[in-house]
């Protein structure tokens, strides 16, 4: 699991600074998460391919999460692609999506799906044999979500040496990696567990920006491999943070803390502090394993 930072600080875009955009690569699927302005340039910066790119997720319609979506599916138009593409966002977003397009008379030469959001419950939003994408309802301003990847459990691994100590041929090879019993010729019953290992357990990722401090994400969150929450303000403005739906950085280490996650990664800073590392250190007083998003950092679990 890799998670590439192409954009992480809040609201307006600086000239080093760019607003929530992220891609995460899991059991070979390439999410595209947010799409603040400038995502099409960090992509390039990246060296991230735009043809990976199948799958994005909008979290919610504030312009510095989806301001760069409009341009991206124009290039997309323009370097030819011919996939599809899918979109999830919440509903509203065909609409503004589309009027661009309409006003540019920019349509696009490929399919272009959209899959609006408007439930208040968490749901599974996309699924295929190797991850499983549900909603996180999260408490801000306008509608928003965050998002949950999971991996589906894998084939089991082939013992190699069990195999060829109890004489199994390799027809049967797929049908143990499936879990499956062998019966030998001779009617002997071969138990799967004697014949292979346990795979990998599954990895998980859970985005969580825009929101104020809310435990009711941590059921859906709860043992996650990695929580991204975002962290706009530290203590000394902590006042700002409900009247406009944040969360400071001890509060979603709180949250993480609580979720029993196993690693924090702060994101959605304010321009308004002279270091991020401010944010590190006041979350690492509640919740240890604590990492700092930024611009073009690049994290592999």
């Amino acid at each position: 699991m890799k998670l590439t930072i192409l954009g992480c600080y809040a609201a307006t875009p600086r000239s080093l600074n760019n607003p929530t955009s992220q891609v995460l690569e899991i059991k070979s699927n390439l999410f595209l998460i947010d799409c603040g302005e400038g995502t099409q340039v960090q992509l390039r910066k990246q060296k991230i391919k735009f043809s990976r790119i199948s799958h994005i997720f909008i979290s919610h319609l504030h312009g510095d999460h989806f301001f760069g979506l409009p341009g991206l599916i124009s290039t997309f138009r323009l370097l030819g692609r011919k996939t599809e593409l899918h979109v999830y966002g919440p509903k509203g977003i065909k609409e503004a999506i589309t009027l661009f397009l309409k006003l540019g008379d920019s349509w696009t030469n490929y399919p272009l799906l959209f899959h609006e959001l408007d439930s208040m419950e968490s749901e599974v939003i996309f699924q295929d044999d190797n991850v499983r994408v549900s909603t996180i309802p999260l408490e801000h301003r306008i509608y928003t979500n965050g998002f949950l990847f999971e991996e589906q459990i894998g084939e089991r691994k082939l013992d190699v040496a069990a195999v060829a100590k109890y004489g199994v041929d390799k027809c049967y090879f797929q049908n143990i990696k499936s879990g499956k019993d062998v019966v030998l010729d001779n009617g002997q019953n071969i138990d799967n567990r004697l014949l292979s290992f346990d795979p990998p357990p599954p990895q998980s990722y859970a985005f969580c920006s825009d929101t104020q401090y809310t435990e009711q994400i941590i059921p859906l969150i709860s043992e996650v491999d990695v929580l991204y929450h975002e962290a706009t303000f530290l203590e000394s403005e902590r006042a700002l943070a409900p009247k406009t739906k944040h969360s400071t950085a001890k509060e979603a280490a709180t949250i993480a803390k609580k979720a029993k996650v196993g690693k924090l990664i702060l994101g959605h800073y304010s321009t308004r502090y002279g270091s991020i590392d401010l944010f590190k250190e006041e979350a690492e007083t509640i919740f240890p394993n604590v990492e700092l998003a930024d611009d073009g950092k690049g994290f592999e679990f």
